[in-house]
C-alpha cells in the first residue's frame, strides 16, 4: 500500500473544511454539516477530547456565508472565572482594577463571523445568563457599561461533558442548555468507527512525509490491523502524534505490524475482540475486564485525591482568614471582619496594581478565591 493522496469520498468542499472519514458515522456528520452551514443557526458539537470538535466548526465556518469573516476560538475552561465577562463582552475604561483602556470582547471581534466557544460546559452559571442573552437577541453590555451593544455573531459550541447531566445537578441552565442543543452534532470516538482510521492514517502519514521530505512507502495490511485494534484512547489527536513519530522515526520504511506497536502503549492489542477490550491476545476477556476495572478505580481515585486538595485549598484559605490575625485586627478596630476582609484585598490589588496573581499570594490564598472575593464585594 504506497503512499498516495487521500480522499475520503465525501463531498469536495466538506472534506477541504476538515469533515474526513470513510465510515457512515461520519458521512452522516457531514450531511448535517452540509445542511446547517449556510444558515445561522446555533450548533452544539459533542464529543470525547481529540475527536475533532474543533475540526466540525471550522468546517461549518468554512461551508457558511461567513467564511469571508473571521471565525474566533474561545476555550471557556481555560479563562479564569473572574474576568470570563470581560474576555468574552469586552469592558470600559475604568470598570474595575487594572482596566486602563476600553477593550473589545471576543463577541464584538467575532462580529459577522463565528464564535466557536469550546468547553461550553466550563461557563459560569453567572456569564451563562448573558451569554444565553447573546444567543436570543444578539445584545450583550461591556463591563462597566449601561450601553447595550448588538453584534451578528453566528455561535457554535463544543463541550466533551454530559450537558444534561450538568442540568440535573445544578451546574448548567436549562435554557442554555436547551437553546443550545437545537442542532447537536454528536462525533463518535475513534474506537467506533474504525473504518476511519486507514484512511486518517495515510492522511496523516502523507502529510508529515510531505512537510518533512520523507518518502512514505505505505504501510503493511497486518499492521493496519493492529491500529484498528487499539482503543485509541485520545482518538484523532493520538492517532496523528503516533502517526507523525512513525514516520519521522522509521523514515523511509514500509510500516509493519511489529513497527506499529513500538509506537502504541504496552497495553496495545494486537488483535480485539468482540466487545473491542484493550487486551493483549494472550489474556482473556477476564483478566482484561479486571485490568480494565482496576484503571477505572485508578483514574477515579486519582480524581477523588485532585477534589480532596482542592477543598483542603479552600478549607485552609477560609480558617486562616476567620482564626488568623485579620480576625484579631478587626476586633481591635471595631470593623467587622467582613470590612476587614474587604479593605485588606481593596489594598492588596493597589499595592498589585491590578495583578491578581500578585495579590493573591500576598493575601496568602488561591486566585480563584481571590477572583470569588473580589466579585463578592464589587471590586472588578
Amino acid at each position: 500500500m504506497q503512499g498516495t493522496a487521500v480522499k475520503s469520498g465525501l463531498p469536495e468542499e466538506l472534506s477541504r473544511g476538515g469533515v474526513a472519514g470513510e465510515s457512515m458515522q461520519m458521512r452522516k456528520i457531514a450531511e448535517v454539516v452540509e445542511q446547517v452551514a449556510p444558515t445561522d443557526i446555533t450548533v452544539l458539537v459533542t464529543g470525547e477530547s481529540g475527536v475533532g470538535k474543533e475540526v466540525i466548526a471550522k468546517a461549518i465556518h468554512a461551508a457558511s456565508r461567513r467564511s469571508g469573516r473571521p471565525m474566533i476560538t474561545v476555550n471557556s475552561g481555560a479563562i479564569p472565572e473572574g474576568i470570563i465577562e470581560s474576555e468574552l463582552f469586552g469592558h470600559e475604561r475604568g470598570s474595575f482594577t487594572g482596566a486602563s483602556d476600553q477593550r473589545k470582547g471576543y463577541f464584538e471581534l467575532a462580529d459577522g463571523g463565528t464564535l466557536f466557544l469550546d468547553e461550553i460546559g466550563e461557563l459560569p452559571l453567572g456569564s451563562q445568563v448573558k451569554f444565553l442573552r447573546v444567543l436570543e437577541n444578539g445584545e450583550f453590555l461591556r463591563v462597566g457599561s449601561s450601553v447595550p451593544r448588538r453584534v451578528n455573531v453566528r455561535v457554535i459550541a463544543a463541550t466533551n461533558r454530559d450537558l444534561e447531566a450538568a442540568v440535573r445537578h445544578g451546574s448548567f441552565r436549562a435554557d442554555l442548555f436547551f437553546r443550545l442543543r437545537s442542532v447537536n452534532i454528536v462525533v463518535p470516538p475513534l474506537r467506533e468507527r474504525p473504518d476511519d482510521i486507514p484512511f486518517f492514517f495515510r492522511l496523516f502519514a502523507d502529510e508529515v512525509a510531505r512537510k518533512n521530505g520523507i518518502v512514505f512507502r505505505g504501510v503493511a495490511p497486518d499492521a493496519m490491523d493492529v491500529l484498528r485494534a487499539y482503543r485509541w484512547p485520545g482518538n484523532v489527536r493520538e492517532l496523528r502524534n503516533t502517526v507523525e513519530s512513525m514516520i519521522v522515526l522509521e523514515k523511509g520504511k514500509y510500516i509493519e505490524a511489529e513497527d506499529v506497536r513500538r509506537f502504541l502503549p504496552a497495553e496495545a492489542p494486537a488483535g480485539t475482540d468482540e466487545r473491542n477490550l484493550p487486551v493483549h491476545v494472550s489474556r482473556s476477556v477476564e483478566q482484561a475486564e479486571r485490568e480494565l476495572i482496576l484503571r477505572a478505580l485508578l483514574e477515579l481515585k486519582g480524581n477523588i485525591m485532585e477534589l480532596k486538595a482542592m477543598l483542603d485549598e479552600q478549607r485552609q484559605a477560609l480558617d486562616a482568614t476567620k482564626r488568623g490575625p485579620v480576625a484579631g485586627a478587626a476586633a481591635e478596630s471595631g470593623m467587622s471582619l467582613e470590612e476587614m476582609e474587604h479593605r485588606l484585598i481593596a489594598e492588596a490589588l493597589a499595592r498589585s496594581k491590578g495583578n491578581r496573581r500578585m495579590a493573591a499570594r500576598a493575601l496568602n490564598i488561591s486566585e480563584r478565591t481571590l477572583y470569588r472575593k473580589i466579585k463578592e464585594y464589587h471590586l472588578e
